[in-house]
C-alpha cells in the first residue's frame, strides 16, 4: 500500500508519499481499500498541528473516505469482505488502504457512489445535527447560511430545504451565489459586494432570519448576529475564516436569541443511538434525491498537495475528493 505520511506536522509541504506494508485488521477493525477520500478543513489544520485532535506521529491524514472492505478482524460480524462502506475516523484516508474501527463504518446501499460517500458523513451529519437537533428548525422558518458555497454550507442549504425552510445563502462571489441558487437557495447575498446587514434586512423584509448557520466566524459573525430575528438561533459551526469572534452578550438579550454550539463529533460519542438514527435518515434522504454532495472536482490521490493548494485558495465550491 501507499499513503501520505505526516512525520512532522509543520504543514502540507512536509507530507511524503510512501510505500508501506499493508496492515492486517485486529479485533473490531476492518481493512479498507480506499476508492475516494474527501479533503476537509480539519485535514489542513491537523498537518499544521493546529487541530484539537493531535494524533501520534507518524500518521496518515484524511479524515473521511469510502471504499471496499478487504479484510475483517475478529468479532466483526456486521460487515463482510467486498462490502462498500464510508468512514469518518479522523485519520488514515489519504492512501490506498487503511485500518478503520468497524463501528465507525457506514455500510453503503447499492447505487451510492464512492465519491459521493467520501463527501457525505461530515458535512451532512454536521448540518442535520445543527439544524434539526440544535436549532429545532421548523418548516416555513428562514435560515441564513454563511459560507454557503463550501462543503458544510451546501449541505446546510439542502438539509434546510428538505425541512421546508426558506434559505438565504451568503457567499463571497457571484459564481458561488449562483451555485447556491442551483441547489435550492431562495435568495443569495454576495458579502464582498453587499453590506451584509442591509442585504439580510432586505431579504427578510426587516424581520431577520430565524436561524443563522455560521461555519465561517471572523468579521461576519457580529453583523450577522445583529441581524437575527426575535427568538433567533445562532449556530456556531466553525471558524473557517480563522479568527474566533467575540459577541457582546447584550445582543442575545435584546433579541431573545440563543447562541448554540454545534459539535457533531461530541454528539455522536455522547448519543450514539440518536446519531445512528440521524445517519439513517440522511441515507434515506440521499436515496430520495433530497440531498446530494456538491463535488467541486476529483483529483488523483497522488496530487494531494495540489488539492490542498486549491482548497487554500478559497476557490472550492462544495467538496474536493481524492480518488485512487
Amino acid at each position: 500500500m501507499h499513503a501520505w505520511i505526516c512525520e512532522n506536522p509543520t504543514g502540507v509541504d512536509a507530507l511524503q508519499w510512501k510505500e508501506l506494508p499493508t496492515p492486517a485488521p485486529k479485533a473490531g477493525e476492518v481493512l479498507i481499500e480506499i476508492k475516494a477520500a474527501s479533503l476537509n478543513f480539519p485535514d489542513l489544520l491537523i498537518v499544521q498541528n493546529k487541530y484539537q485532535m493531535k494524533p501520534e506521529l507518524p500518521f496518515v491524514p484524511g479524515s473521511e473516505y469510502a471504499g471496499v472492505i478487504a479484510a475483517v478482524g475478529e468479532g466483526v460480524t456486521h460487515l463482510k469482505v467486498g462490502q462498500s462502506v464510508a468512514c469518518l475516523s479522523g485519520t488514515g484516508g489519504f492512501g490506498t488502504h487503511t485500518i478503520a474501527p468497524a463501528a465507525l463504518c457506514m455500510p453503503l446501499p447499492p447505487g451510492f457512489p464512492h465519491v459521493d460517500a467520501a463527501a457525505f458523513i461530515m458535512i451532512y451529519a454536521t448540518s442535520h445535527h445543527a439544524l434539526v437537533d440544535r436549532a429545532q428548525l421548523k418548516a416555513g422558518e428562514t435560515v441564513l447560511v454563511l459560507g454557503a458555497a463550501g462543503g458544510v454550507g451546501t449541505s446546510a442549504i439542502q438539509v434546510a430545504k428538505a425541512m421546508g425552510a426558506r434559505v438565504i445563502a451568503a457567499a463571497s462571489t457571484d459564481e458561488k451565489c449562483e451555485l447556491c441558487k442551483s441547489i435550492g437557495a431562495d435568495a443569495t447575498i454576495n458579502y464582498t459586494k453587499q453590506d451584509l446587514r442591509e442585504a439580510i434586512k432586505a431579504a427578510t423584509a426587516g424581520k431577520g432570519p430565524d436561524v443563522i448557520y455560521d461555519p465561517v466566524g471572523g468579521d461576519y459573525a457580529e453583523p450577522a448576529f445583529r441581524s437575527i430575528g426575535w427568538r433567533g438561533r445562532y449556530l456556531v459551526v466553525g471558524f473557517a475564516a480563522g479568527p474566533i469572534p467575540s459577541l457582546p452578550l447584550n445582543l442575545p438579550l435584546l433579541k431573545g436569541a440563543s447562541i448554540v454550539g454545534v459539535f457533531w463529533g461530541g454528539f455522536a460519542k455522547a448519543e450514539p443511538k440518536a446519531n445512528a438514527a440521524m445517519m439513517g435518515e440522511l441515507a434515506r434522504w440521499y436515496a430520495e434525491g433530497k440531498i446530494k454532495p456538491v463535488i467541486d472536482r476529483t483529483m488523483p490521490m497522488a496530487e494531494l498537495k495540489s488539492a490542498y493548494a486549491h482548497m487554500g485558495s478559497r476557490g472550492v465550491k462544495g467538496k474536493l475528493v481524492m480518488v485512487n
